[in-house]
C-alpha cells in the first residue's frame, strides 16, 4: 500500500459529484459521487459492463457526460463534453495507460516516448531524450529503445506506454485494465512498473482485474455495481468483509479463480 497517502491529503485532485453517463437509453454511471487525494492510489473494481472504464475515460474527457459536475486539478469539465480550456489542461496534467498499448508503429520506443513533452510541451529534443531514456531505464527496458512497437513482447510495449505517459509529468496517472491484453507470463512486469509508481506516491486511479495487486496497492477499493458505486473502503475491508451483498458475490466469483 502507498504508504505517503497518510501525508498527502489537502484538496481533491479527482472531484465528481451526482456524475451521470448514458449511452443512448443504456444509463451506465449513475450518481456517481468520488474524490481523490494527492498521492492516493484508488483501485476501482467489478463486474465487466458495470461502468470502470466509462468512470475512467470520463475523467479525462475521453467520454462525455450528461449530468454531474467533474472536476480534474481545479479545472472543471462541462457535460456534454464542451470542448473547453479545462479540458486541454486536463489531457497534459493526466496520464492514461490503455488496455491496448496505442503506440505509433511507424515510430521507435524512444521516439513513442519523447513525441508528446516535444509537441505539447514544447521540450528541446535534447531534454525529451533525456527524459524518455530515464524512463525506459526506470520501467526496465532502457535495452529496447531503438526497436519499434512490433519487435517487442506485449508487456514491453505496455511499459513503453507507461513511460510515454509518465514523459509528460502527469499530476495524476490513469489506467483502464493496463494487463487485460497480455500474456499471463508477461503481466507481472507490468504490475511491477506500477508497483513502483505506487510506492513513489504518484497519484493514481486504476481499473483492474488482479485483485491480488489491488489489495496490495491501494489505499481504497472502490466497487461499482451496474453504474453504482455499491461499496468503498480500505483494501482489506473490501476483500476480507465486504458489507454490501453485490461486493461479496463479485468477491466469491473472482476469487475462487
Amino acid at each position: 500500500m502507498n504508504q505517503q497517502t497518510s501525508q498527502s491529503g489537502g484538496e481533491p485532485i479527482v472531484r465528481l459529484s451526482k456524475l451521470n453517463k448514458s449511452f443512448g437509453t443504456l444509463h451506465v454511471l449513475k450518481d456517481i459521487d468520488l474524490s481523490v487525494t494527492p498521492g492516493e492510489v484508488v483501485v476501482i473494481i467489478g463486474a465487466s459492463g458495470s461502468g470502470k472504464s466509462t468512470l475512467i475515460r470520463c475523467i479525462n474527457g475521453l467520454e462525455e457526460f450528461q449530468q454531474g459536475e467533474l472536476e480534474v486539478d481545479g479545472n472543471p469539465l462541462k457535460p456534454h463534453g464542451k470542448a473547453t480550456k479545462a479540458l486541454q489542461k486536463i489531457r497534459t496534467e493526466v496520464g492514461m495507460v490503455f488496455q491496448q498499448f496505442n503506440l505509433f508503429p511507424h515510430l521507435s520506443v524512444l521516439d513513442n516516448v519523447t513525441l508528446a513533452p516535444m509537441k505539447v510541451r514544447g521540450w528541446s529534443r535534447e531534454d525529451a531524450t533525456e527524459t524518455a531514456e530515464r524512463l525506459l531505464e526506470r520501467v526496465g527496458i532502457s535495452d529496447q529503445a531503438a526497436k519499434f512497437p512490433t519487435q517487442l513482447s506485449g508487456g514491453q510495449q505496455q511499459r513503453v506506454a507507461l513511460a510515454r505517459a509518465l514523459a509528460m509529468e502527469p499530476r495524476l496517472m490513469l489506467f483502464d485494465e493496463p494487463t487485460s491484453a497480455l500474456d499471463p507470463e508477461m503481466i507481472g512486469e507490468v504490475l511491477d512498473a506500477m508497483r513502483e509508481l505506487a510506492n513513489e506516491g504518484m497519484t493514481m486511479l486504476i481499473v483492474t482485474h488482479e485483485m491480488g495487486f489491488a489489495r496490495e496497492v491501494a489505499d481504497r477499493v472502490i466497487f461499482i455495481h451496474k453504474g453504482e458505486i455499491a461499496e468503498e473502503g480500505p483494501p482489506e475491508t473490501i476483500f476480507d468483509s465486504p458489507q454490501a451483498e453485490p461486493t461479496r458475490n463479485f468477491l466469491s466469483r473472482v476469487l475462487k479463480h
